[in-house]
């Protein structure tokens, strides 16, 4: 009967020690565990400080504004007849839009495309159909196109304005 009544004397003392040490090992590990995610959290965020400082001193660029290249009668497209030496007629049919960032350059451009028009139809068609097959040939034609109307823009409005001449289309045969 005595050993159905409980635990002795000397098992209850031993029993204390333990459950302290548990104790004492759960905080240890919670003090842990919490000082690695407060150093973590630190890193972390101290980290975000100094890329926020950076950033309101970048400039942020204004939305694109495309204007398209029209001709005299409102189409759309540039079509010229293309230089060959092989005697027999290319042409390119050529659809085209300005790039940039302010309105009062889509403005300008609206304003003298009659001039703008003019030039490009004289720069595309003095190409050469050969040298226009190559993709450095086209480079070289939307680069030489953008030239040109970036010194139109400063001859007219004082800047060159004009971020890019793209071509949105091109078909040559």
């Amino acid at each position: 009967m005595a050993e159905e009544q409980g635990p002795s004397a000397e098992e209850g003392e031993k029993q204390k020690p333990s459950k302290l040490k548990l104790i004492i090992i759960v905080v240890l590990a919670l003090v842990v565990v919490g000082g690695g995610g407060a150093a973590g959290a630190w890193f972390f965020l101290s980290g975000d400080d100094a890329q926020e400082e950076v950033a309101p001193a970048e400039t942020v660029k204004a939305e694109a504004i495309y204007t398209k290249i029209r001709t005299m009668n409102g189409k759309p497209m540039f079509v010229v007849t293309l230089q060959s030496d092989d005697n027999r007629p290319h042409y390119m049919q050529l659809y085209v839009e300005a790039k940039s960032r302010e309105q009062d350059v889509a403005d300008a451009l609206t304003l003298h495309m009659p001039l703008i028009v003019s030039r490009l139809n004289n720069l595309f068609s003095t190409q050469d159909f050969r040298v226009l097959q190559t993709l450095e040939g086209k480079q070289a034609l939307r680069e030489s196109a953008t030239d040109l109307v970036r010194e139109l823009m400063q001859e007219k409005i004082a800047k060159p304005g004009v971020e890019a001449i793209l071509f949105t289309n091109m078909v040559m045969q």
